[in-house]
């Protein structure tokens, strides 16, 4: 499935990132994708949210933003802004990279 804003604009995925020292001393660099409940168009697709645009820069501006604000902002999207479509499962190949993977009922 090809999940997307109906404006086609790109969007963000809450995160946090950490660097730290394994036992053995070795570095780690480590990420993980913050999600949410998801709105009635993406839960029969997957369990998890995006972010909305308009928090995006709150998220990531840990300085004046608590960790209640933080949490407060995982709402899912509005899906009257989204759409959702089948895509060709090419998608599921790495060696594919372009725009035929999102194309529908491309096969």
């Amino acid at each position: 499935m090809w999940v997307h804003l109906k404006s086609r604009e790109p969007f963000g995925l809450a995160g946090l990132w950490d660097v730290w020292r394994k036992p053995d001393g070795k570095r780690v660099e480590s990420f993980t994708i913050i999600t949410t409940e998801p709105n009635e168009l993406v839960r029969p697709i997957h369990n998890r949210m995006i972010l909305q645009p308009e928090d995006e820069e709150q998220w990531l501006d840990a300085s004046r933003t608590s960790f209640a604000k933080a949490r407060s902002l995982l709402q899912p999207y509005a899906a009257e802004l989204m759409d959702a479509h089948d895509v060709s499962p090419i998608v599921n190949s790495a060696k594919y990279d372009g725009p035929e993977c999102i194309r529908a009922g491309f096969r």
